[in-house]
């Protein structure tokens, strides 16, 4: 029995296939990486030795040059004027001789045929306490208040028969931080524009007066329904509040009437 060749892994008599020939692979292959080169370290050199060149031909050029002379520190005589002195302004046309005397009296004076406001302190003046106290929440308008520098404040007010009755203030702060009576007036003209059915009118040679009249009355239980007006404007440390209360609508001219007049003694 002859001999028979043998296959890898084959049955006797299996010629095997040919295989195809597969290239040898290096065990490791290298990824190319790119080195960093020299040439942005020279620039970064060349650079750097540029300025310092530069710095010291500049000082070295400066150096060399003479002193720039200063200009000379006396001023040219001023002539004085001749003739006598302006005469200061006279306490009427001096506003802050006005506002920093007697309050009071810039304020309106009660009309004839009216009653004077038993809810309103004999003297005519408010303190701070009393102020604070005439807003919804005292306790936070007392901080504000004395944050803002509240100086003083005059009032006066009358009853109308029992149609309507009077208040008016002269609010007065000392405005070394603040311009607070004008900020004063912008408050109190934001929550005015705010209420329902109500008109607005600038009042005239205030710059950014306002009065308004509320068309709904104010109700609670018990008593009868009011109706309200009112009238906010500012002048130098001074804010100006004016309020109008009836049984029935109050008028636009009424309303400013009050502050046009109360504006004119400012």
């Amino acid at each position: 029995m002859g001999e028979h060749a043998e296959g890898a892994g084959g049955l006797p008599g299996d010629v095997p296939e040919a295989q195809p020939e597969v290239p040898a692979v290096p065990e490791t292959a290298e990824v190319p990486v790119r080195r960093r080169g020299r040439t942005a370290l020279l620039i970064a050199g060349a650079v750097v030795l540029g300025l310092v060149a530069g710095t010291c031909t500049g000082y070295l050029i400066q150096a060399d040059r003479e002193p720039t002379k200063l200009p000379s520190l006396s001023q040219p005589t001023m002539l004085q004027a001749k003739g006598p002195a302006p005469e200061p302004l006279s306490a009427a046309r001096d506003r802050q001789v006005k506002t920093d005397g007697d309050l009071r009296k810039l304020l309106l004076t009660k009309p004839k045929g009216t009653k004077d406001a038993d809810w309103l302190a004999d003297d005519g003046w408010m303190d701070l306490a009393a102020y604070a106290d005439s807003y919804e929440k005292p306790k936070e308008i007392f901080g504000d208040l004395v944050g803002d520098e509240f100086r003083r404040a005059a009032v006066t007010g009358w009853k109308e028969g029992s149609a309507y009755t009077v208040e008016l203030r002269l609010v007065q702060f000392r405005q070394e931080q603040s311009v607070a009576a004008a900020d004063y007036c912008d408050n109190n003209q934001y929550w005015a524009e705010h209420e329902e059915s109500t008109d607005s009118w600038p009042v005239a040679g205030t710059g950014t007066g306002m009065a308004y009249v509320h068309h709904k009355p104010h109700t609670e239980a018990g008593y009868l329904p009011v109706y309200s007006a009112e009238a906010h404007a500012w002048r130098g440390d001074i804010a100006v509040e004016i309020w109008v209360y009836g049984s029935k609508s109050v008028s636009k001219k009424k309303i400013m009437d009050l502050a046009e007049r109360q504006m004119e003694r400012l």
